[in-house]
């Protein structure tokens, strides 16, 4: 690799910690609630063909793929070498040449790579009902399930948007005849399908953890989404706020022989999820205190699950602390401004251009995770906000998967 030596000699000069430029991805559906600190000339910078940039991918060596044309490294996140973005490379170029050092050796031997990544979405109109394909129906094509998280940072979310609610799974009356009759009529009517689901008002500073197989259609909040590293999805209702999604929205990660057959379309459903009676007992996720110190407090946001954890990091004005933690994280910095590691201007953004390099985002090296972070708060008024993600490899993670789990503090 071309870039070896650049590679090794900016993870020795940030001691395991790497610095990210924001990446930013544009999607051709929906309306952009416009939180995302971009510029309000940028929100096009793809072009009007790509549609308005409502997404921040945060960590990601995932690619993002759209059918109506993409970069070649789109959603790929890049590492800041130097000034400003000259000199940048891939994580992925990092990950692939660095292995266990930069993930950890659990990582590396079961997966070759840091198989999660996390985002910012943000959208003013609510999201289509669709349903990310089970492990089994994403193999059949060749793809990977998506299970995801999802929290909604109060920063973000000084308004609500246009729909703040979420519709989760089916009603537990519901049965898959009345959800294939929907399905049925996809090209000819309004399928109306999200009146067979519960819709849940969404509160800043909690959020849901949503495996592959359950049908959802996230609300208007700006929401961090820790989320495995794929994206298979089906969209089962034609019309969402008045836009029309087409028949290949939902048929597209079927089979070439299957994409017409409603039985197996109904297959990437994982029915029994979706009707659990005790649906928000079992998925929803309040933040959980994961510990506390002098002039701080951590919290799970994400937990429960076989897959990937966060937590929200705040720090008091004035103060600074080491955290340490038993695995590799990526980071975002939403609020405030300090240090972080050897870093000494992080700061959360305000208002970014597209193709500009910022100081609130950061990849953490296992081994220096385990180490600790010296992280300082150097405002005398406001409290420093960082969001933080890790893969399936974080052993402190709280297992519980229900709301049972706030009696055990």
């Amino acid at each position: 690799m071309g870039n070896e030596k650049k590679i090794r000699e900016v993870f020795e000069r940030g001691e395991g910690v790497l610095r990210l430029i924001p990446t930013f991805v544009p999607r051709a559906w929906g309306k952009a609630g416009r939180r995302l600190r971009l510029h309000p000339d940028d929100y096009y910078a793809l072009g009007i063909n790509r549609g308005e940039i409502k997404e921040r991918w945060l960590s990601s060596i995932n690619f993002a793929y759209s059918n109506r044309g993409h970069e070649e490294d789109e959603g790929l996140s890049y590492v800041q070498t130097g000034t400003g973005t000259k000199g940048k490379i891939l994580l992925r170029d990092f990950v692939g040449l660095l292995g266990s050092e930069i993930i950890g050796e659990e990582l590396m031997e079961k997966y070759g790579t840091m198989p999660v990544f996390s985002k910012l979405y943000d959208y003013k109109t609510p999201l289509f009902f669709h349903v990310h394909l089970t492990f089994e129906t994403a193999a059949n094509v060749g793809r990977l399930a998506k299970p995801e998280s999802y929290y909604y940072p109060p920063q973000l979310n000084t308004y609500e948007g246009d729909f703040p609610y979420s519709f989760l799974g089916f009603d537990p009356s519901v049965t898959k005849e009345q959800v294939r009759e929907c399905l049925e009529k996809f090209e000819t009517d309004d399928n109306r399908i999200t009146e067979l689901s519960r819709a849940y008002r969404l509160k800043p500073g909690t959020g849901w953890f949503i495996p592959a197989g359950i049908i959802h259609a996230p609300g208007s909040f700006v929401t961090y989404e820790p989320q495995w590293n794929s994206d298979v999805r089906a969209t089962f209702d034609n019309v969402t706020a008045g836009e029309v999604n087409t028949f290949d929205k939902l048929a597209q990660f079927a089979p070439n022989d299957k994409k017409h057959d409603i039985d197996y379309l109904m297959t990437m459903l994982d029915w029994e999820k979706n009707v659990d009676p005790n649906f928000r007992e079992t998925y929803a996720r309040p933040p959980v205190t994961a510990k506390t110190g002098d002039g701080y407090v951590e919290k799970w946001i994400s937990y429960g699950n076989e897959y990937f954890s966060a937590k929200e990091l705040t720090i008091e004005p004035g103060k600074s602390v080491v955290i340490s933690d038993s695995a590799c994280y990526g980071c975002i910095l939403l609020q405030g401004h300090g240090e972080f590691g050897v870093y000494k201007d992080a700061e959360s953004a305000q208002l970014l251009r597209f193709g500009q390099a910022s100081a609130d985002e950061y990849f953490v090296s296992e081994a220096a995770a385990k180490k600790g972070i010296r992280i300082a708060n150097h405002s005398s008024v406001e409290p420093m906000v960082i969001l933080k993600h890790f893969g399936p490899n974080n052993p402190d993670a709280p297992i519980k998967s229900s709301l049972s789990i706030l009696g055990s503090q």
